[in-house]
């Protein structure tokens, strides 16, 4: 038992230190307004890096293709987000997107 509890305050300690130490550490620095700026396209880069894998590839292969039910439904996702600014109908369009294209012969 006392083993099971040193595992688990030093996965807690590698866990937090991570995100303590660079917040600590920022507050006591004065940040340039330009790295600010910079700053905050960091989560739609993030975003992207994450996203655009999972409409272009299968099977670890580019498929721009009409098939591709994720690639159409993506950009079609994309319009709707543009035209309405609003998140679920934005995810709602998307994902009734794709499920028609893969019900669809």
């Amino acid at each position: 038992m006392a083993r099971l509890l040193i595992v688990i305050f030093g996965m807690a300690t590698v866990t937090y230190l991570p995100r303590f130490l660079p917040m600590y550490v920022l507050t006591k620095l004065e940040i340039p307004k330009i790295v600010i700026t910079w700053l905050c396209y960091v989560p739609v880069a993030v975003l992207a890096a994450l996203i655009v894998p999972g409409i272009l590839t299968v099977d670890r292969q580019i498929f721009i293709s009409p098939a591709n039910s994720y690639l159409i439904a993506s950009v079609l996702a994309f319009f709707v987000a543009w035209r309405s600014k609003n998140m679920m109908l934005t995810v709602t369009v998307g994902m009734a997107i794709v499920l028609c294209l893969q019900c669809l012969p």
